[in-house]
């Protein structure tokens, strides 16, 4: 009587043989391709690129030293120190002449007055209305060429945009300077006739083909299943725009909007012609202001060498240099937070 777990006799001599191992498949392709020694022009071009990218470092590592060292007799020079200190720079001071304490901007006057906070806030209401008009258009543009231009109208749209960035910064100075400021006035009434909103606008024209263009290749690299996926969904293409498609291209989007904001603080032209040149302190953007990159380009070539003032538009560099960097460092934070937000859906 057999047990219920045993062998039936006729498996028995085929269980207690031993297993053979099959022989490698020898016929069977080999995965991947095969590895290839880089040709010979690709080291030299690797050292190349690597040479370039130091240069760039180097670059930027002295003119921020040529900055230093031309501001620094602000704390080092006692004349210098006489003239000028950080106190009067970005406090209120009851200066000559003046009923109350004021941040006051006169360099060139028998008491020379550097207040820094007209030439700030002129800065900010310049770069302020160019953003408001500027991000809008070029997010919206970029979204009507990707997807809702078509044929003989994407063909133009697009390069006319991107054209706008080849124009020089001062024609675009002399034509708000000339036709913009006269149609604004006579449309709204200004009582300045160059005030932030014309230079805002006009410095809009030279930001709109940064954002455009960085946008439209965030949109494009979007990719294509996302979009057919929310189709197949019953969506309409404005919600897939608003979506879908816009929440992914964030980060890119949001690097465009830091670039231009960036350019936006650093024009110099565009804002010296258009701006008005009036040192106020005042958030009215219908006033003339006076912002730190044309304080620099035009007080910079009349100065005398080594005196307090001379050292004053140094410092303002310094300051726009700064700045500059902490907006591109805040704009990195911001792409990588949204980048992670995208990779988290």
């Amino acid at each position: 009587m057999s047990t219920p777990n045993a062998i039936p006799m006729p498996l028995q001599h085929i269980a207690s043989k031993p297993r053979r191992e099959l022989p490698p498949d020898t016929s069977a392709p080999t995965r991947g391709l095969p590895i290839r020694q880089p040709p010979k022009w690709h080291a030299p071009l690797e050292w190349l690129v690597r040479g370039l990218a130091m240069v760039a470092i180097l670059a930027i590592a002295l003119i921020f030293g040529f900055l230093v060292k031309s501001a620094l007799p602000m704390w080092t020079t006692e004349e210098v120190r006489k003239e000028v200190t950080q106190a009067q720079m970005w406090f209120a001071t009851l200066w000559p002449g003046y009923d109350a304490a004021e941040n006051v901007w006169q360099p060139v006057s028998d008491v020379p007055k550097y207040g820094l906070w007209p030439l700030l806030t002129g800065t900010l209401k310049s770069t302020l209305v160019s953003m408001a008009i500027a991000a809008p258009l070029g997010v919206a543009a970029a979204v009507y060429v990707a997807f809702y231009a078509r044929g003989r109208v994407q063909e133009i749209l697009k390069p006319a945009l991107e054209l706008l960035a080849g124009i020089p910064s001062v024609v675009l100075g002399f034509f708000a300077l000339v036709s913009l400021a006269t149609w604004l006035q006579d449309a709204f009434g200004f009582d300045s006739r160059l005030n932030a909103i014309v230079s805002g606008v006009a410095l809009s024209l030279a930001i709109v083909p940064v954002v455009f263009t960085i946008s439209e290749e965030a949109i494009r690299a979007v990719p294509a299943t996302y979009v057919e996926a929310s189709t197949a969904l019953g969506a309409a293409k404005w919600q897939t725009v608003l979506k879908v498609v816009l929440p992914t291209a964030a980060p890119g989007i949001a690097s465009a909007i830091a670039l231009g904001f960036g350019r936006a603080v650093g024009e110099t032209m565009v804002v010296l012609m258009a701006s008005g040149n009036a040192a106020l302190t005042s958030w009215n953007p219908a006033d003339s202001v006076r912002t730190l990159s044309a304080t620099i380009a035009s007080e910079l070539g009349e100065v005398v060498f080594g005196s307090a003032h001379y050292a004053v538009l140094f410092y303002l560099g310094l300051l726009l240099f700064i700045f500059t960097t902490l907006l591109n460092i805040l704009g990195g934070r911001v792409i990588d937070a949204q980048k992670a937000k995208v990779k988290g859906r």
